[in-house]
């Protein structure tokens, strides 16, 4: 594999590539929305919490289509899928649970309200888009979900990335993708109307498996922004996702070998839909420096899923909240306060559309009322410091308050140092509350939220005004958390709280540099310590790296991008006992390599390709769960 390795290496030092839409990628004017609840954002280079910035041009030169790929390149984040694109797909921030990431589309919050987390397997790439994740405790700023942290996916503006732009491809597995974008600005209004369509027809994710698992996946996407006056600014988003997906189920006949193994189930599968929808009124006064924020968004999801014989079983879930905020900056060119406060008001609400006695087909809520307070400061360009509050009253846990503090300097010699330290909560799901519809998974209504604190110090260094290097280490436990247990007399599973701490602490590396202008490289590393009540935690590897390394000519004609992805060993949890013990097994360490390139024939019109697992790994991310070999797409991009 060195080898190899090395010639693509090779390869991609030698080909010339398309170098004007590189971006700076110092950081030091990049800009993080999600950190703030004033709305402005803070400068990557200001800010004492870690974050992570995938922008427009590294998702398209790693050719992403679907997100969850690109996430493996951020440190702190470990992704799990089941099988094939389109299934079920977890990622995990600092060794916290997929339920406890807080995901935001376009400013929405995005989890299945039923499920209690968000499948990045429904969310397919959009020709124009950046990723922020923001690790660590952020419950201060977003309530309950927000324990290891936030990833906000976000579609550019009209302003941001104007014109209309088309792509088509196709490849292995008998797989076809296309997108469309229309973007621009007409007079006082700014517009960006985007569609992405994923179609594959899968591989084999039964170890001993010959069927075809594969899916179809729609995305849809709309942002309008009106500014009838140099104060006020009125947005409205909306999103359409749907995903139609196979499956296999694991075999469940106690008196086969493969009992608890993953095996062929034709007919099985799974379609998920979900519409997204928000507005917000803005309004500016005092030249700018006082905003208020008036928004609206609504979640709507729908899942069905399907055996041989039809309809099996599902749910839907719905998800209403208001916010009103207001951010007042003030001070002098040197010193620069901002204080915000906000409050939110949020219901939730499910129904398990599964037709069976174990479980309430009933419709259930939660109401949620979060006050947040936030303060910021900034010293001269180099110090900055700030601390939130948030109070959440819930009709249906205990109220909890929760906060932050956090800050940063920067020196003159480009060595900056920053730390922040707080505090989380996750609320039970309605699955955790309730119960499934087979009744072998009972339900827990007196189940208690999860709570978590930590810190984190780090420490960064940029070099040559182009380049950065940063090392951090965190730390975190968490009390309360939801585990399964098998009670007397019955055994039946059923989630319960922790009396004991699980705790989760590690080092997170990177690396941005553009050293010549002929060269990008972004690179990762994590080492995560994590044990829930003194046990390894699963489907969290010890060690995590990736590296990225894109080439740039003068010719300005074409480009080649190495990703180079590597996952240590990690466990899972197996049921292969016919009494229904879980089993824990170890899940052996890949590397992944994938190798990009276009050339761009004229200013409108751009030909490239990948070759995916070049390596042809043959791994697992998931137990009994096989995955896709080498693999080859190829296609053409227009854009005017």
């Amino acid at each position: 594999m060195k080898t190899i390795i090395t010639s693509m290496i090779a390869i991609v030092a030698a080909t010339p590539a398309y170098a004007q839409s590189a971006p700076d990628v110092s950081g030091e004017d990049q800009i993080v929305v999600t950190a703030s609840r004033s709305g402005e954002g803070v400068k990557v280079n200001q800010l004492g919490g870690s974050v992570t910035i995938l922008d427009a041009q590294a998702l398209q030169t790693r050719q992403t289509r679907t997100v969850s790929d690109i996430l493996r390149d951020v440190p702190g984040v470990a992704v799990s899928r089941i099988g094939a694109v389109g299934g079920l797909t977890q990622v995990r921030l600092r060794g916290s649970e997929s339920n406890h990431v807080l995901v935001l589309i376009d400013g929405i919050e995005v989890a299945d309200p039923y499920q209690g987390e968000y499948d990045f397997g429904t969310l397919t790439a959009d020709p124009e888009a950046r990723i922020e994740v923001l690790r660590g405790q952020q419950s201060s700023l977003y309530g309950s979900d927000a324990i290891g942290g936030v990833i906000h996916y976000m579609t550019l503006s009209g302003a941001e990335a104007p014109g209309f732009s088309a792509r088509a491809e196709g490849g292995s597995f008998n797989t076809y993708t296309g997108s469309a974008r229309a973007a621009g600005v007409s007079g006082d209004l700014d517009y960006a109307v985007s569609s992405s369509y994923y179609h594959t027809g899968g591989t084999p994710t039964a170890r001993r498996g010959v069927r075809n698992v594969g899916s179809d996946n729609l995305g849809v996407s709309a942002k309008l922004i009106w500014t009838p006056g140099d104060n006020l600014k009125i947005t409205g988003v909306g999103r359409y996702s749907y995903t139609d997906a196979d499956s296999n189920d694991s075999e469940n006949d106690p008196s086969s070998p493969l009992f608890g193994y993953t095996v062929d189930s034709p007919g099985v599968g799974y379609k998920n839909k979900a519409f997204y929808g928000l507005v917000s009124i803005e309004h500016a006064s005092l030249d700018g420096r006082w905003t208020n924020i008036l928004s609206g968004q609504i979640s709507d999801t729908t899942r069905k899923n399907y055996i041989a014989t039809g309809f099996d079983y599902g749910d839907e879930g719905q998800r209403y909240k208001g916010s009103f905020t207001s951010s007042l900056r003030f001070g002098t060119d040197r010193i620069v306060h901002r204080v915000t406060a906000a409050v939110d008001l949020e219901r939730e609400q499910f129904r398990n559309t599964t037709s069976s006695p174990f479980v309430f087909d009933g419709k259930r809520h939660t109401d949620n009322v979060g006050l947040v307070g936030q303060y910021e400061l900034l010293v001269n360009e180099a110090l900055s410091l700030g601390g939130s509050i948030r109070r959440d009253e819930n009709n249906r846990f205990d109220d909890v308050t929760t906060w932050r503090v956090q800050g940063s300097y920067a020196f003159a010699t480009g060595t900056r140092i920053r730390g922040a330290y707080g505090t989380g909560v996750k609320n039970p799901g309605y699955y955790e509350l309730y119960g499934y519809s087979d009744g072998k998974y009972i339900g827990n209504p007196n189940l208690k939220p999860e709570k978590s604190e930590g810190w984190e110090a780090g420490i960064e260094q940029v070099i040559g005004g182009n380049s950065t290097i940063g090392f951090t280490y965190f730390d975190s436990k968490l009390k309360d958390e939801i585990y399964i247990t098998y009670p007397a007399p019955d055994y039946n599973a059923t989630p319960d709280n922790r009396a004991t701490e699980s705790r989760q602490h590690g080092i997170e590396a990177f690396v941005s540099a553009r050293p010549i202008p002929q060269l990008r490289l972004d690179a990762a590393y994590t080492y995560l310590k994590a044990r829930e009540n003194g046990v390894v935690e699963a489907r969290r590897p010890k060690h995590i790296a990736s590296v990225n390394a894109t080439v740039f000519s003068a010719d300005q004609r074409s480009s080649a991008t190495l990703t180079l992805r590597y996952n240590g060993r990690q466990s899972d949890v197996a049921y292969t006992d016919p009494s229904y013990v879980p089993v824990r097994v170890s899940l052996k360490e890949y590397v992944l390599v994938n190798f990009n390139a276009e050339y761009k024939l004229n200013d409108n019109i751009t030909l490239f390709g990948r070759v995916e697992n070049l390596i042809n790994e043959d791994y697992e991310e998931v137990f009994s769960f096989a995955t896709p070999g080498r693999a080859g797409y190829g296609g053409v991009r227009v854009r005017f």
